[in-house]
């Protein structure tokens, strides 16, 4: 193949990527979503249903055992599939709050996101952390306010909380007929349109929607008088006072447009979809920092392959007892047994054992494009933010890394089990979603986490899958900081503990958040960090 025909080729791949996250607030109805997508899209032909716990159908994303059996996301998982003639990559990220960390990198890797919010209970912690963090990169958001179909709050309510409490401007694309016990169906404001549902929609099944004119809108259409009259209100109120959608403001991160729905009916997902695959952005440009950290652009239609690792996930598959780097391809054409340089590393491996994801089950890839996400067997090589290319000598920019909320010892109940303790606890930790610290001077090796639900699963791990079981011991600290600054001067409070990371940068343990003001008074010439890079 000749050059100009390889760069029309990725250029015409790139453009049809879709890669997107989703994010919200436990119980929102984040994973229920996702498999409604699978559903439309063809992927599967019943969705699993996340409160059927006991049942037969578990969440089509989630393979790990403990979130089968709590009915949460606790790890990010890739999917791919096709929609409407766009190749989709789904990011389908940690709902809960102790995994945040892993669903920073994975937004790392996705160019939209769409953030589902719960219709009763508006935009929550959880939500406005993630959204924060889209927020740093400037990530287009669209919003879907789910579960329109159980008691919820006044729709305009919600956009104007949307607004205040993100500070994004609320440009809604549909708008709902009714909620509550009167949710039947949503309009389509730019066509003026409304598509209506009947009250018995399946709850597995796809569902086609009656489409009548806004203004033909009556009660022979299933639609109560008074619900009709409160529509027309609420719509003339947002002709007056409402924001209108502009595509250049939303790529740019600074509106945000407002789907309204039900996904466990299907009311409203397919028109959800549809616009989606429309607006959402292809894959851009990436910045990278040369040999000197100087800062330049990467086109994904560059025929130099780049791509980098942000995630990690050991024995994902009780077949494979091994570890997979997923790796988001940035630019350039990926073929299986491509050879690149390591740049971290600085030597050139070849990919000869790469796959795509779909529920834990494996499939071989051949080529992948700016967008996509390939899984390749780590045999020890890959760390988190590990940049890979064709060739050249640069690196995409590091990712950050929190500070611990909770930390704790674990030992083995049976010592016999030593060693597959001590491999399970490695290859763990390279998977992010713990810390090992080492503390300053002696004692045992202790672990550290954003939140105690990491050490749960942890537990279950290293039991499930290298047979050994733990004690744990939480310890008193509740807040960390990495410390700037030189250690021997640093003067600690009596209860603070200092310990070192992975790549012996000195972490400041706090028993109390008055222990980390104390420190901050008593160090003037040293700094206490969030996070690093």
């Amino acid at each position: 193949m000749n050059t100009l025909s390889l760069s029309n080729e990725i250029l015409s791949q790139s453009l049809r990527r879709r890669t997107f996250a989703i994010i919200s607030h436990p119980d929102a109805g984040k994973t229920t979503l996702t498999e409604k997508l699978l559903l439309y899209s063809g992927m599967i032909r019943t969705a699993g249903m996340v409160t059927a716990r006991k049942g037969k159908n578990f969440t089509s994303s989630d393979w790990m055992a403990l979130e089968q059996e709590r009915g949460i996301s606790i790890t990010a998982s890739a999917m791919q599939f096709i929609y409407q003639d766009r190749v989709i990559n789904v990011l389908d990220t940690p709902g809960h709050q102790d995994f945040s960390e892993d669903t920073y990198r994975t937004l790392t890797a996705a160019d939209s996101a769409i953030m589902v919010l719960d219709a009763a209970k508006g935009v929550e912690a959880q939500t406005r952390k993630l959204f924060a963090v889209c927020r740093l990169r400037n990530t287009p958001v669209l919003t879907f306010i789910n579960k329109l179909d159980l008691p919820a709050r006044d729709p305009l309510e919600l956009m104007e909380e949307v607004e205040e409490v993100l500070g994004i401007q609320a440009a809604p694309i549909c708008w709902p007929i009714g909620y509550g016990r009167d949710f039947c169906g949503i309009v389509d404001i730019s066509a003026a349109t409304c598509h209506i549902f009947s009250r018995e929609v399946g709850k597995s099944g796809r569902t086609a929607p009656k489409i009548v004119p806004l203004q033909g809108l009556s009660s022979s259409d299933g639609v109560e008088e008074v619900t009709i009259k409160q529509l027309h209100e609420e719509l003339e109120l947002l002709r007056g006072a409402g924001n209108v959608y502009s595509h250049e403001k939303f790529l740019k991160g600074l509106v945000t447009p407002v789907f309204f729905g039900s996904a466990i009916t299907n009311i409203g997902v397919e028109f959800l979809f549809d616009e989606f695959v429309n607006i959402a952005p292809p894959p851009a440009k990436r910045a990278v920092l040369d040999a000197k950290g100087e800062e330049f652009y990467i086109e994904p239609s560059s025929e130099l392959f780049a791509g980098f690792v942000f995630k990690i996930q050991a024995n994902m598959n009780p077949k494979h007892r091994d570890s997979m780097a997923f790796i988001r391809i940035c630019s350039g054409r990926f073929e299986r047994d491509l050879v690149v340089m390591h740049q971290r590393l600085e030597k050139q491996i070849r990919l000869s054992r790469s796959h795509s994801m779909f529920g834990g089950e494996r499939e071989t890839v051949e080529k992948g494009y700016p967008g996509d996400i390939v899984g390749v067997v780590n045999p020890g090589i890959f760390s988190i933010g590990d940049t890979i290319s064709s060739e050249g000598n640069f690196k995409f920019p590091p990712m950050p890394q929190f500070s611990p909320e909770v930390t704790a010892r674990v030992r083995p109940k049976n010592m016999t089990k030593l060693k597959a303790f001590s491999k399970g606890m490695s290859q763990l930790s390279s998977e992010g979603a713990f810390q090992m610290l080492q503390p300053l001077g002696a004692g045992e090796p202790l672990v550290a986490a954003v939140g105690k639900l990491q050490f749960e699963v942890l537990q279950h791990r290293l039991k499930s899958e290298y047979s050994v079981e733990t004690n744990l011991d939480l310890l008193p600290y509740i807040q960390g900081s990495w410390l700037e600054g030189d250690a021997n001067t640093f003067k600690k409070p009596l209860n603070a503990l200092l310990a070192h990371d992975y790549l012996k940068r000195v972490v400041v343990l706090f028993s109390s958040s008055w222990e980390k003001e104390y420190a901050e008074r008593e160090n003037p010439n040293h700094r206490l960090l969030e996070f690093v890079r």
